[in-house]
């Protein structure tokens, strides 16, 4: 095998190449400091990184992607003395100059003709290391850093409050400009097109025409046209975070049965929210939400479709279920989207210790005012465009 070691001292900076961002760097900085300790206290040489969310959240929101694909194109190996990329010769200088300008890593890469894992087995050769996928002989501590990435830190929720603005901005607009008799795809198209003129990655794209979602609630979209009406969602990515979020829009007034569903459920997706508050445990907020479930008389309504999860590097890292013992905290982000038959609602929110935040506030769209305990909590309607 043959390697090249690069080591720049300086930062670099043109029409080109990235500036330094002084925020991220000391995000970096930070980050290291927590994964030595680590290190040390579980008497580990290194650290591997190979799965996009760490690698982002080590980089404060690096993208090691291949571009166009979600397949990793390098890896991070952290000691207590050095962080080094190592990856190949085709995609070195892009991440080097464009995801991790001026941060004090080191760069060893392999030709572009040889296996990505010669380069690994000899990093971690003669080393007891960590890492997030147990290969290599390596011992897997996936756990411990989906627990350091859950926990936001101020400048990630600046991000995320952008980026909410955005992947709303983007649905609502792709909403409000909606044609009867449009497919989905065609749909599908305008609001990827929204998000990717911002930079935003489109991670999952849904565009339910006519209860489409009652019959499959993980359809993404097809070429069935919008005749009625149409559930858009978005999870867009960005500096490696995540944000969701739904909207309703119809031609003319919908039946009854559809106007209540879309009713419940967002009786059920404020009532979560609200009880999204710090120390409490996932199944504490499950019990509220069921009760809203059976009220009306859908006990196993949950039981067709995911209801919440925690958000951040991936856009589900901890699952709303029954019986969760996760435990929350402030500045953690979740994405709530339940459903009852057709009818969905998706946003995203950060826990706080005064009451949850909003991280997709309702721009020009009507809206419905939810109480839960007394507090008033608007919710979005659906958006009735002519016939």
């Amino acid at each position: 095998m043959s390697s090249v070691t690069h080591r720049y001292s300086l930062p670099v900076s043109s029409a080109e190449i990235s500036t330094i961002d002084p925020q991220r760097l000391i995000e970096v900085e930070r980050k290291h400091k927590q994964l030595i300790e680590f290190l040390e206290s579980h008497n580990f040489d290194a650290l591997l990184l190979q799965k996009p969310e760490n690698l982002a959240w080590f980089t404060a929101g690096g993208d090691f992607t291949r571009m166009g694909s979600s397949e990793p194109a390098g890896a991070i190996f952290i000691t207590p003395s050095a962080r080094l990329l190592a990856t190949n010769s085709i995609d070195a200088a892009r991440i080097f100059d464009r995801e991790i300008p001026g941060f004090g890593f080191q760069v060893k890469e392999r030709p572009w003709h040889e296996s990505p894992e010669t380069l690994i087995e000899d990093l971690c050769r003669s080393r007891r290391v960590a890492s997030d996928t147990g290969q290599n002989g390596t011992k897997e501590v996936s756990l411990h850093l989906k627990n350091l990435r859950v926990g936001l830190a101020e400048r990630e929720c600046l991000l995320l409050r952008e980026l909410g603005r955005q992947v709303l901005h983007a649905v609502e607009a792709t909403a409000r400009h909606l044609q009867r008799g449009q497919s989905e795809s065609e749909v599908a198209a305008q609001l990827t097109h929204r998000l990717i003129k911002h930079n935003i990655a489109p991670e999952r794209i849904q565009v339910l025409a006519d209860g489409q979602g009652q019959r499959y609630p993980s359809w993404s979209y097809g070429n069935d046209p919008v005749e009625r009406y149409c559930v858009i969602s978005a999870v867009g990515r960005r500096d490696g975070l995540h944000v969701g979020v739904s909207r309703t829009v119809s031609f003319g007034a919908l039946p009854r049965s559809v106007r209540d569903a879309h009713f419940r459920v967002m009786l059920v997706q404020a009532t979560g929210m609200y009880f999204s508050q710090p120390d409490w445990e996932m199944y504490e907020i499950w019990n509220r939400i069921q009760r809203i479930y059976e009220k009306f008389g859908h006990p196993l309504e949950w039981r067709r479709a995911e209801q919440a999860s925690v958000l951040g590097y991936k856009s589900s890292e901890v699952p709303l279920v029954p019986n969760s013992q996760f435990r929350l905290e402030k500045n953690m982000a979740l994405h709530w989207h339940p459903s009852i038959g057709a009818a969905s609602v998706g946003d995203s929110i950060l826990v706080k210790e005064d009451g949850f935040e909003l991280l997709t506030p309702l721009e020009e769209w009507p809206k419905i005012k939810i109480e839960v305990k007394g507090v008033p909590i608007y919710r979005p309607d659906i958006l009735q465009r002519p016939e």
